[in-house]
């Protein structure tokens, strides 16, 4: 995410004023995380960060931003349904069709009771994971969902994983590319097909894709395909 926050994201958290952000999925708690503080303390605003094992010092975070950080070290199926609006959800946590879909899902459902479907950002849109699925904890995943898989690297131009090398060898990734459910984007698109709100999808091909979600107006499409055609990404 951070590749994207000077020229995309953060401009979409200024144009909108978002005074509460859900970010999914914080890794190593990098750079975007900080600069998402640091936007939440000048704006007086909160962050929300969902990860079942971060792996930074999450109590040397909440001591410096106290005011602006809430961190909840679950999965995030088992956070969502429990906040009650935001205005920005980022996400990049668990790479595949299920996890994705779901989010999305669980997004809506909040969108219903607040009122107001928010803006939401997800990496890793093109390859490897846009049509593959990974699983960082693949006995979290239903049976029916969970793609065969392995320990095995991914390799631009193979359906199939290789024996040695690759990217994410380390990583548990489905055995083929492409088929239905099958990675971060088809996921989106399935969820676009039976969203309830008018949406409209914004993509970004550069550093592994980045997807946008906006609610569906002329107004935030102009302002959207400006961010867009402006990031030189």
């Amino acid at each position: 995410m951070d590749r994207f926050f000077e020229k995309i994201i953060k401009p979409i958290l200024i144009k909108y004023e978002a005074t509460h952000i859900v970010e999914i999925g914080v890794f190593l708690g990098g750079r975007t995380t900080i600069k998402l503080l640091e936007f939440c303390k000048m704006m007086n605003g909160k962050l929300t960060v969902i990860d079942p094992a971060p792996g930074f010092n999450t109590y040397a975070y909440e001591a410096v931003f106290s005011e602006e950080l809430v961190v909840h070290k679950k999965h995030s199926l088992e956070v969502l349904s429990e906040l009650q609006a935001a205005d920005v959800f980022l996400i990049d946590g668990d790479h595949n069709w299920y996890t994705v879909y779901h989010e999305l899902m669980a997004i809506e459902q909040m969108a219903i009771r607040s009122g107001k479907f928010p803006i939401v950002i997800l990496h890793d849109t093109e390859w490897p994971y846009g049509r593959r699925d990974s699983y960082y904890f693949p006995e979290t995943i239903p049976t029916q969902y969970r793609k065969l898989h392995a320990q095995k690297g991914v390799k631009a131009g193979s359906s199939e994983l290789v024996e040695t090398g690759g990217i994410n060898e380390t990583q548990f990734n489905a055995m083929n590319e492409y088929g239905e459910e099958n990675g971060v984007l088809t996921a989106i698109e399935d969820f676009l097909k039976v969203t309830t709100f008018s949406l409209s999808f914004h993509r970004v091909y550069t550093n592994n894709g980045l997807g946008i979600l906006v609610p569906s107006d002329e107004k935030v499409d102009t302002v959207m395909q400006y961010i867009m055609d402006t990031s030189g990404l």
